[in-house]
């Protein structure tokens, strides 16, 4: 199905910007994946963006993955609740010392549980960790309703829009039967 599909380019220019949320809770943990490891980063690809009409990446086979994780430009954390995998960020050193915010976001099971802004407030910490003199991201309205909120409330600003007519799977993607079911 073709959609007309709005795109909003937000960025950050100087730590000072940064409004980080409330602090994690004592049961959310973060970890940096050490080795590249593509089945992880689809996992969460997939799994995460479900939802979202996350799509473009399906069609890649391992060599693609592969290539894409294993470079020196990218780093990938996932987010724990009290151990278990909550979600992830990728983020990608570029050119004049910009970090992108490449993927961002939370497993189904948990989203609505407070742990967004924590999770973003920790993805843009390490952005600056990282030597970045801008960090940026882009978000559409396909992404989470109130994914561009979570955004501007950290402190991004955005720095263009633009939309297009994409065409689109005619359903999200199914993870498998009855995963949407409560």
């Amino acid at each position: 199905m073709n959609r007309l599909v709005t795109t909003t380019y937000l960025e950050m220019t100087s730590r000072e910007e940064f409004r980080p949320s409330d602090s994690m809770p004592g049961y959310f943990g973060l970890k940096r994946v050490e080795i590249p490891c593509p089945e992880l980063n689809r996992f969460f690809y997939v799994t995460v963006g479900a939802d979202w009409w996350w799509y473009c990446r399906l069609a890649w086979d391992y060599a693609r993955w592969r290539a894409f994780v294993d470079r020196e430009e990218l780093e990938t954390w996932v987010a724990y609740v009290s151990g278990t995998p909550a979600g992830y960020f990728e983020l990608e050193r570029q050119r004049k010392r910009n970090v992108e915010i490449v993927h961002f976001g939370l497993l189904p099971q948990f989203i609505g549980r407070g742990l967004g802004g924590p999770l973003l407030s920790a993805t843009i910490r390490r952005a600056w960790d990282m030597g970045a003199q801008r960090v940026w991201v882009h978000t559409c309205d396909l992404d989470h309703p109130r994914a561009l909120a979570n955004y501007q409330a950290r402190g991004f600003g955005v720095y263009h829009v633009a939309s297009n007519i994409e065409c689109l799977p005619d359903q999200p993607l199914d993870l498998w039967p009855g995963a949407r079911t409560p």
